[in-house]
């Protein structure tokens, strides 16, 4: 009778508790959320590894900012660090090294929130590059795909802001081109250059605004955009792979609720933990290695963090170009490069998904993904980008590989110049082939079955291979690929018209 009692009691408490949550909150409404299906794809997990490097940013960016000194004023250093005792450096880089050396755990915590910025990166890189093969981005998902790309551009200049707010002799230097960037703009780039850096450079405003930008302004914006993003991905729901059961009207998966909850907290104390063991074992960003910023040194080997390492291949590419109109000189070795080959490729990315809609005239909603070899043409221009992207990258470590390989930069220059010509059409021919050959090969697998290996004499004296039937799962997905051969060639043929 007492456990009946007691039972009694509890389910009384769970319903007035249910009332009064329901009284104040969408809490009976919100309890369909707990339900909702998520697929359980592995691809779909680079998006939430991007989420969580960026709660592990917050976490660590909030504690060191309460020992960072964003300001330009100079001072001795009298620290930790003995080599550089009795030098003139920067507050902002005085207070670097005192957290490098002095804090309790102060490095752990920089290498952590340096190693964070890294991969959240390249986690939204990689989802981009998943959502653009598998034509995510098609309706209804468009907004989502612009949200996405703008996302991907606040990072990029979060990251450049943090890695440039320490003031040493790499992130100056950094900052000498970034200036030097804004000088080549026609016009209003010397107006550029000194309301960001409030006089001739390197001046003293600009940390101080740097630092603004990248603990208030971006975070600000990276984090109402994560949040309409995954809004938008609840109303949306999520697109899935081809299979059995699962169709443009429905989502098969694991229940928030909770199985998604408990693998995905469990991914995110595992991004944690990777994160910290590179950041104790993996150094990255030794400011101490390079001195305080002085504008008459460059220091040798100088390379960006990966992310703009593209902007530095460039850069280096472009061969000297300019033209004096007016008195004025246009610096096209560094407009070119640094001002409209970014503005191209980021206006390209936002305008993809409606200009392959208006080319395959495909205004119909999808929420099965499609396999990158059954649309060739996408599948090929995204593997030319991809190509296009390695060459700068690499390019912009020439001086590196040169010197590490012991070949002339010059001679490597022009390779890196020719391979940014030849490489990205020669990609995507070679893509499209192959994606048609895999059409071919999925269509003979429908026709005959899986190979089996086993090799015959037949009657006449001549040699069969034995097939074997697809299981259904197999032959349900390769059917769900769309349509025959035919169709696929005829649709190729108008694309590449």
């Amino acid at each position: 009778m007492s456990r009946a009692r007691a039972a009694a009691r509890a389910r009384h408490a769970s319903e007035r508790t249910a009332d009064w949550l329901d009284a104040r909150l969408p809490f009976h409404e919100g309890g369909g959320l707990l339900r909702k299906a998520f697929p359980d794809h592995w691809s779909f997990l680079l998006g939430e590894i991007a989420l969580y490097s960026f709660v592990v940013l917050v976490l660590t960016g909030v504690w060191l900012t309460l020992f960072f000194s964003p300001t330009m004023s100079e001072v001795v250093y009298h620290g930790s660090y003995r080599p550089l005792d009795g030098i003139l450096m920067s507050e902002a880089y005085a207070s670097t090294l005192d957290i490098s050396f002095d804090v309790r755990g102060g490095l752990l915590i920089r290498q952590l929130h340096h190693w964070a910025a890294l991969v959240f990166l390249a986690a939204i890189g990689v989802h981009l590059l998943r959502v653009f093969f598998t034509g995510a981005f098609r309706r209804p998902r468009e907004v989502n795909w612009l949200i996405g790309v703008t996302l991907f551009v606040l990072a990029l200049t979060e990251g450049f802001a943090g890695y440039s707010l320490p003031d040493d002799l790499l992130s100056g230097t950094g900052l000498r081109i970034a200036q030097g960037i804004m000088m080549s703009i026609p016009v209003v780039g010397t107006y550029l250059s000194f309301f960001a850096f409030g006089a001739e450079f390197p001046g003293e405003d600009l940390i101080p605004r740097l630092y603004a930008l990248h603990i208030l302004l971006l975070p600000g914006l990276l984090l109402a955009l994560l949040s309409l993003h995954l809004l938008l991905v609840f109303y949306l729901k999520h697109t899935q792979w081809a299979g059995r059961g699962r169709s443009e009207r429905n989502v098969v998966g694991r229940p928030m609720f909770p199985r998604f909850t408990a693998s995905s907290g469990g991914l995110f104390f595992m991004v944690f933990g990777v994160l910290t063991i590179l950041s104790g074992v993996a150094q990255i960003n030794p400011v101490w290695a390079y001195g305080p910023y002085r504008p008459d040194v460059v220091s040798t080997g100088s390379q960006p963090d990966w992310y703009v390492g593209f902007l530095e291949g460039a850069l280096r590419l472009v061969p000297p170009w300019e033209t004096t109109v007016a008195g004025h000189t246009l610096m096209w070795n560094v407009l070119l490069p640094a001002i409209v080959l970014p503005g191209a490729l980021f206006t390209v990315l936002y305008a993809y998904p409606f200009v392959e809609r208006r080319f395959t005239g495909d205004r119909a909603e999808h929420h099965v993904c499609e396999r990158p070899r059954d649309n060739p043409v996408r599948t090929g221009l995204g593997v030319a980008a991809v190509c296009f992207y390695a060459v700068l990258l690499a390019a912009g470590g020439n001086d590196i590989v040169a010197q590490t390989f012991r070949v002339s930069v010059n001679t490597l220059t022009w390779v890196f110049r020719i391979a940014l010509v030849l490489l990205p059409p020669l990609a995507l021919m070679v893509t499209r082939r192959v994606c048609l050959a895999l059409q071919e090969a999925d269509q003979e697998r429908l026709d005959k079955g899986e190979e089996t290996g086993e090799v015959r004499q037949t009657i006449a004296g001549g040699y069969e291979e034995s097939h074997e039937p697809l299981d259904e799962e197999r032959r349900y997905v390769l059917g769900a690929s769309g349509y025959d051969m035919g169709e696929r060639r005829s649709r190729e043929d108008e694309l590449e018209r």
